[in-house]
């Protein structure tokens, strides 16, 4: 993609969020872009972070970990954005510092016991599963309580919040109704006296009404970079 053009696309993302924050009665910054850069060279990442984006998400390791080598200079945040399995959690513990997609204590022990001691804590988010959806990952709403309470007994791992890929909608109406629930789902976990302070939650087809509901971290690719030609193997 034309560097102007990838220019061009991040500010009127960044116009769209300002906007449904505003619509929301909230402010822009309390909005945080997530960049999914999975599919991306490395050029389209760095025009991206000279423009001052610095948090991307990455899906596939076999395509994320070279990535990773090659921009180690820039100052970024990654995120693992893709299904956490057993034989990724050493590669996601040891490269990144956020994982989006936590939602079996198995994994969790996983990744506390593979996290580098040199390094600060994972910054976790548990999926939670909003539908009974074939090959999606995540827990239904009723055990994220328990499956958060676990999380916050491993040192090398810090909660940060719950993270959903609802069911696709066509009208705002029905995609918030689905971003509600997992906000209701957070506010059962404040109340249970869980330190939170992330909903990662929105993409770029529904991320105003994600904004509605209240996230606070939407991840988004397609508005940022166009259509994927073909998805990466993992």
């Amino acid at each position: 993609m034309d560097r102007d053009h990838l220019r061009n696309r991040f500010a009127q993302t960044r116009t769209r969020i300002a906007s449904a924050a505003s619509k929301s009665g909230r402010y822009a910054d309390d909005v945080r872009l997530l960049a999914i850069s999975k599919g991306q060279p490395a050029q389209a990442i760095r025009t991206l972070a000279e423009c001052g984006q610095r948090e991307f998400g990455e899906n596939y390791l076999q395509e994320a970990l070279p990535k990773l080598a090659e921009l180690s200079e820039l100052d970024l945040t990654w995120h693992f954005t893709g299904q956490l399995q057993s034989n990724k959690t050493r590669s996601v513990a040891e490269n990144f510092a956020w994982a989006h997609t936590l939602d079996r204590e198995r994994i969790a022990l996983r990744l506390n016991d593979q996290r580098p001691d040199h390094a600060p804590p994972l910054q976790v988010c548990i999926q939670v599963r909003l539908e009974d959806e074939p090959g999606k990952g995540g827990i239904p709403p009723a055990q994220a309580l328990a499956l958060a309470r676990k999380v916050n007994e491993l040192p090398r791992l810090k909660l940060r919040g719950l993270m959903c890929i609802p069911p696709p909608e066509t009208t705002f109406e029905a995609q918030k109704a689905w971003f509600d629930k997992l906000f209701q789902c957070e506010q059962e976990l404040l109340a249970a006296g869980l330190s939170l302070d992330t909903l990662s939650m929105g993409m770029s087809d529904d991320l105003e009404a994600a904004i509605a509901a209240g996230s606070t971290l939407v991840r988004i690719g397609t508005a940022l970079f166009g259509a994927r030609d073909r998805e990466p193997d993992s």
